[in-house]
């Protein structure tokens, strides 16, 4: 169905619950199989203890991708992006998907709860989870990344 599969893993805290709830509706009437990581209700949570089970997955293969929430969406993404085979990108609109994917590999979209529309969210969605990475160039720049150099280079 797009570039991560049948199965999306989301994960979010109180701020971005409201449009993940969203986003699981908009996924599951397209077929997708939605693993939700949590939080289950608007009770201010610690967006750690939901971020990182759903980057661990990731970061094992268990998923090739997810997408997290939380109400600005930099706390979520500062979290997943702690595990070293996870890049996760903070977007507000299409065109930073589209980047996040096109020229930096993404496999996490994290999104701010508070500052997009549901809809806006969903857009979002979309463009991530089928914009195909670029290569080229970019593939370089990205196996700069991690701080554990690979030694095959």
């Amino acid at each position: 169905m797009n570039l991560f599969g049948t199965t999306i893993p989301i994960a979010s805290d109180h701020g971005g619950f409201a449009v993940k709830q969203f986003l699981i509706e908009k996924l599951k009437g397209l077929g997708y199989e939605v693993i939700d990581f949590g939080t289950h209700g608007t009770e201010s949570v610690d967006y750690p203890d939901f971020i990182h089970p759903l980057a661990s997955a990731v970061n094992a293969g268990q998923f090739p991708g997810g997408i997290i929430l939380c109400g600005s969406g930099n706390g979520a993404q500062m979290t997943a992006n702690k595990y070293p085979n996870v890049r996760a990108g903070l977007c507000w609109n299409a065109e930073q998907a589209a980047l996040t994917r096109q020229h930096n590999n993404a496999n996490i979209l994290s999104i701010p709860g508070r500052f997009v529309s549901a809809d806006e969210a969903w857009e979002i969605t979309k463009t991530f989870l089928n914009t195909p990475f670029e290569g080229g160039r970019h593939e370089l720049r990205v196996e700069k990344i991690p701080l554990i150099v690979n030694p095959k280079k």
